[in-house]
Parts: C-alpha cells; structure tokens; sequence
C-alpha cells in the first residue's frame, strides 16, 4: 500500500486510473489469498471479485486516495494564506482552459470526493 499510495495528494485520478488500480489491488489479493479449490468438483479456480472484498475487508484503494486527499485539502486549507500551498490549492490560474474536455484541476477533484466521500 504505501508504494502505490505514495505522492497520492496530487493525483487527479481519471476513470481509467481508478480501473487500473482496482485490477491492480485484486490482482495483489488474488495472489496473497492463492487459488481455492472447489468442495463439490476438486477443481482449483481463482477467487471472484465479491470474495475478495469479504476476505479483505479493507476499502478499496480508490477509496483510500480520495478520503486520504480529502484529509490533505483539509490539512492544507488550515494553513496560513501566505504559504505556498495554499495558494496552488485555493488560487485561480490566469488564462484559458484548453478547448474540448480538459483535465480536471484540484477544485474539481476535491469537490467530486466530497460528494462520493
């Protein structure tokens, strides 16, 4: 966990990143828990998604990154407004968005983790 969970405050996670971390995290957990064998056929198979989640009972590691950001926005908005910090979180960059969709600033990912924390 702290290998991918490290630099975790600046992350603007994209639907992409999220899935990828997911299959990442069951795939660790595939490996820790092993194969289990099957008791009416003998035959091994891996675990499900679903008995994954009931052996780990941990949330998942898109869960994690977000109440963990949100914890860092708090930390960072009680700082004082002449540090450096604070501007990046709560300033306004000058200039224009690019056209299309653009990436998602630190205001925007914060206020989407507020609604689904």
């Amino acid at each position: 966990m702290p290998v991918v969970l490290y630099g975790r405050g600046a992350w603007s996670l994209t639907l992409r990143e999220e899935k990828k971390l997911r299959v990442f995290e069951n795939m660790v957990l595939r490996r820790i828990f092993r194969p289990r064998r099957n008791e009416v056929t003998g035959e091994w198979r891996k675990l499900h998604n679903e008995e994954l989640n009931d052996f780990y009972s941990s949330p998942n590691i898109v869960r994690l990154i977000k109440s963990r950001r949100m914890r860092w926005a708090g930390h960072v908005a009680h700082m004082g407004e002449e540090r450096v910090v604070y501007r990046v979180l709560v300033g306004k960059p000058e200039g224009k968005r690019p056209l299309w969709r653009p990436r998602l600033r630190r205001v925007d990912t914060n206020r989407m983790d507020l609604q689904e924390v």
